[in-house]
């Protein structure tokens, strides 16, 4: 049975966010991830996450400047004192409340530098992070992307996040698949599970194409819980998805795996 964490930048945004780790723990939720918890105290966040009973599955590192649309800079050519900044920031939160997965956005490839430069640069600053996460038993993880979401984007493809992996070579360095991403840009997500699982150390889920509620789209995902469920993952699914309605009305599909609902 999947163990599911609530996404709490796209779920239960009925209510602020400070007030999501309550609400996700009444609906029976025991873990929650998010996008960027860098708008707030380290310390509060810490103090929510204990009153609420709840661990902390993931979180990303800040994404550079994204409102002018950076999603992140572990791939961009000369921006390695930037990154390095980037992953100090993120240390700083995991450590105060114990988070041990960091998603290490590789970024949008910019159109004047060549590939192989990205690729170099990529693999050196996940090698860096890799490098200051591991004293705090804190792994990295790679996500691929698809592009419809985010053009441009630099990691799209499952192999692709693979060779980086390798290339780095680290053992706190891990595959974050996305099934939803996955879909999109590749299909064939049952035997991408198979073949990638001794790599991954953090699912996520969404509907496809809409990125709603896991029970609406093309995807069967009772079946790939069970594909996961036999190859003895035991690891966290972050529910990374938009309710089409209210949060709490949308979560019936989780109640076989002991999502019980309740008031938000």
């Amino acid at each position: 049975m999947p163990k599911l964490a609530a996404n709490i930048s796209m779920m239960f945004t009925e209510v602020p966010f400070m007030e999501r780790f309550a609400a996700v723990a009444r609906a029976g939720f025991k873990a929650v991830e998010y996008l960027f918890p860098y708008d707030y105290r380290a310390s509060d966040i810490a103090h929510a996450l204990h009153d609420a009973g709840l661990e902390n599955a993931l979180f990303n590192l800040p994404p550079g400047d994204w409102e002018n649309g950076e999603r992140g800079l572990a791939a961009i050519p000369g921006r390695e004192a930037a990154f390095e900044a980037l992953v100090d920031q993120a240390l700083d939160y995991a450590r105060i409340f114990g988070c041990k997965r960091l998603h290490v956005m590789a970024g949008i490839k910019p159109k004047d530098a060549p590939m192989a430069a990205c690729r170099a640069t990529y693999i050196r600053n996940i090698k860096h992070a890799a490098k200051q996460f591991a004293p705090h038993g804190i792994t990295v993880l790679l996500e691929p992307i698809n592009s419809r979401d985010i053009p441009g984007f630099y990691l799209n493809r499952q192999d692709d996040a693979i060779a980086v992996l390798k290339a780095v070579g680290a053992v706190n360095a891990a595959l974050q698949m996305d099934l939803y991403h996955c879909q999109i840009v590749e299909g064939d997500v049952a035997m991408k599970i198979r073949a990638n699982i001794a790599h991954i150390a953090h699912f996520q889920i969404a509907g496809v194409p809409d990125r709603h509620e896991p029970d609406i789209g093309e995807v069967n995902y009772p079946y790939l819980f069970d594909v996961i469920d036999s190859l003895d993952y035991t690891g966290w699914v972050g529910c990374e998805y938009r309710p089409k309605g209210a949060t709490l009305d949308g979560l019936g599909w989780a109640a076989p795996y002991g999502i019980a609902g309740g008031s938000a």
